[in-house]
């Protein structure tokens, strides 16, 4: 007879503000950010990429400023505030990058979408007038294979300018 060993896997209790709402969760340690925010909060916006932090695709905003969601631990963003996509709308106001990128048609498959626009979005709140150079800088962790990014970079000229 064989002696078979289970294990249990360790969970911890996080606390976590995503998209302004403080929520508490337990969850298993090995988890990362991005499986927390897919499987154990349904905000399936933040989309699986490479899980290698080089495509960009899990981009959420940690306290403003982009950071790749597959390769953070959840208990080391606690009491920091983090932004999924979901949490770029008003309620059915959408954001200007939003709105823009529905206009120009900037989004083909769309699966790369959320990540370039939390990009966009934490670059236009730190320059309100940026250069193409430097929303080409800004977008370069996030890639794309449908488009050749002339109407990204269009709609993020765009919102830029409706938001200024």
């Amino acid at each position: 007879m064989r002696d078979e060993v289970t294990r249990e896997v360790e969970r911890i209790v996080l606390v976590l503000d995503v998209n302004g709402e403080r929520r508490e969760l337990l969850v298993p340690v090995h988890k990362t950010l991005l499986e927390v925010l897919r499987e154990d909060m349904q905000l399936t916006g933040t989309k699986h990429g490479c899980e290698l932090g080089e495509c960009g695709t899990c981009t959420v905003l940690v306290d403003g400023k982009p950071e790749l969601s597959c390769l953070v631990l959840p208990i080391q963003i606690q009491g920091r505030a983090v932004m999924t996509v979901e949490g770029m709308a008003r309620g059915s106001e959408l954001h200007p990058l939003q709105e823009s990128f529905a206009e120009l048609g900037a989004a083909q498959c769309g699966y790369c979408t959320p990540g370039i626009l939390l990009s966009a979005r934490s670059l236009l709140e730190a320059n309100a007038r940026p250069s193409r150079d430097e929303i080409r800088e800004a977008l370069a962790g996030n890639l794309c294979r449908c488009t050749g990014y002339a109407k990204i970079l269009d709609a993020v000229e765009m919102a830029a300018e409706r938001m200024r």
